[in-house]
This record gives structure tokens, sequence and C-alpha cells, in this order.
């Protein structure tokens, strides 16, 4: 199996764009990004993390809530939001918010899922209040957590494939 890498970048004066490839079909990867019980498997971020809480009410104006628990140092971080759009299997638009902010503000995230002979891009646009707050979450190890639980999430996705 190819292996894919994150991609992230700038765009405009207060996005940041997550690229990522996925060697399954759009409908297993919105799955994935949508059922709890998977989210749990994959979203975890560095080594050492758990997501303790998975709250996904996939509707628009539905909520969703996560809490990472970290397993030796028992720190929290929690994060949630509500959903605008939803288009099954190709958009999901949500609100993000954390509950101890490390970045000015909220944000919203635009997900698109297209797919071509069997591979779905995954592409994320996080818009931010302000040009400060991108900047912020732009130079934080974000890129490697995330990157991480995409890297699961291909475990995941493989799992799902063969059943």
């Amino acid at each position: 199996m190819y292996r894919h890498t994150l991609e992230v970048a700038p765009k405009g004066e207060r996005e940041l764009v997550m690229t990522r490839r996925f060697d399954a079909p759009k409908a297993l990867v919105f799955r994935a990004l949508t059922e709890p019980h998977l989210v749990k498997r994959w979203l975890l971020g560095p080594d050492g993390w758990i997501l303790s809480v998975c709250e996904i009410d996939l509707q628009v104006d539905g909520l969703y809530r996560y809490v990472w628990t970290h397993a030796e140092r028992g720190e929290e971080m929690g994060m949630g939001g509500r959903y605008l759009e939803i288009e099954r299997p190709d958009l999901i638009v949500h609100t993000e918010r954390f509950d101890m902010s490390w970045y000015p503000g909220s944000a919203i995230v635009t997900t698109r899922l297209t797919e071509a002979a069997g591979v779905t891009t995954f592409e994320i646009t996080i818009t931010y209040e302000s040009t400060e707050a991108r900047d912020i979450v732009a130079a934080s190890p974000m890129r490697e957590g995330a990157g991480a639980s995409y890297d699961r999430l291909d475990g995941v996705l493989a799992g799902l494939a063969t059943v």
C-alpha cells in the first residue's frame, strides 16, 4: 500500500488547508470520520493520548464533543462544536472551539472528500477568526499530531475494507 502524507498549507489571510489521500472509497472514509466507535480508534494525536469522550450527533445543528486524556499524566484537552452543513459522503462543515483555547477565538472547519480510482482525497479547510490565530496553529505541533492520527486512520480503513 502506498503511504500518503499530510500536507498543510496556509491559504489567504485566515485559512489552513490540510490535504491527505487514503486508499479507500470515500464512503468508508466518511464513516471513519463520523462514527464514534471508529473515530475513537484513530483520532488520538501523539502517543500517550486516548480519545476518552467521543460524542457525535451528525445532523445540521447537531453537536459533537471530543475529550482527549493523557494516559500517564491524566491531563485532559476538550473541544467541540456544531455541525453547519452535511452532504453524505462528500462534505462536513462544523465549528470548532477548544475548552482551554490555545489560539484566539474559534474556527469553521470544512471537510471535503473526493474519490478517483478508489483513492479518496481528504481536504480540510480551517478558517480562523484572525491571521494571528491561524499563524499560532500553523506554528504548533498540530501537523505532527494530525499526521499521526491520519496514519492510524489508514489502518482503520484497511480493516473496514476487508470486512
